[in-house]
Formats: structure tokens, sequence, C-alpha cells
């Protein structure tokens, strides 16, 4: 009984770093976007996560979600230092995410200020 106990367990263990692995190493895209940086936080109550939105448009209809990794320390904060301001950021899109690494599948790996398409901030 306690042979059987241990298969299932560890078929059970072996199956989540499995899952753990594809969606950690294997992205669903990759890509670029731009737009004026109008949020990030560190939020969460137990698990904090580095969370923020870009504006690409007028429209509230028009607007991208993204997380940041902690160990992104450059990127948190670039992306603290250019807020209000029009970024490109890089990203890597996953087929999941784990509520320790942040709220969306989107999770950004660059981040660059850029000149304004809308306005002329010199």
């Amino acid at each position: 009984m306690k042979k059987t106990l241990f298969i299932i367990l560890g078929s059970l263990l072996a199956l989540y770093l499995v899952y753990f692995a594809f969606v950690y190493f294997v992205p669903y895209s990759e890509g670029t976007r731009a737009g004026e940086l109008i949020k990030f936080s560190n939020k969460g109550v137990l698990v904090k996560t580095w969370e923020g939105e870009i504006s690409q448009g007028i429209s509230g209809a028009q607007i991208f979600e993204f997380s940041v990794l902690d160990q992104e320390q450059e990127v948190i904060e670039n992306l603290k230092e250019f807020q209000g301001q029009y970024v490109k950021l890089t990203y890597v899109e996953r087929f999941a995410t784990f509520f320790f690494w942040g709220d969306t599948k989107y999770f950004v790996t660059e981040v660059s200020r850029e000149q304004s398409p809308h306005f002329n901030r010199n």
C-alpha cells in the first residue's frame, strides 16, 4: 500500500515539475509594445508581484497589462523612472502563469524610453 502511495505522489510531483518547466522555458510569443506608462506597482498580500500598464492609444480599451519578474531589477528600476513617459517594452508571453510570478501572461524583459508620436516632450 505504501509503495503504491509513493508511486502516485511521485508521479503527481513529476507531472507538476514537467508542467512548471514547460510554462517557464517555452514561450508562447515574444514581441514589443509601445505606449505611455500609466501604472507600475508592487502589489499583493502574501506574495508581492510587479504589475504595470501602458496606454497604447486614446481610448481606455487599448491598455496593455504586463508583469515583471523580481529577478529583472534593471527593468523594475527603469519602469519606476519612466512613469508617465512613452516607453517601448520587450516582452515574452507564456502559456500560463503562477500566482508568485504575476497576474498576467506577459513578462517584460527590456524597457527603453521612446519619443512619443502624440506629444513633443523634450
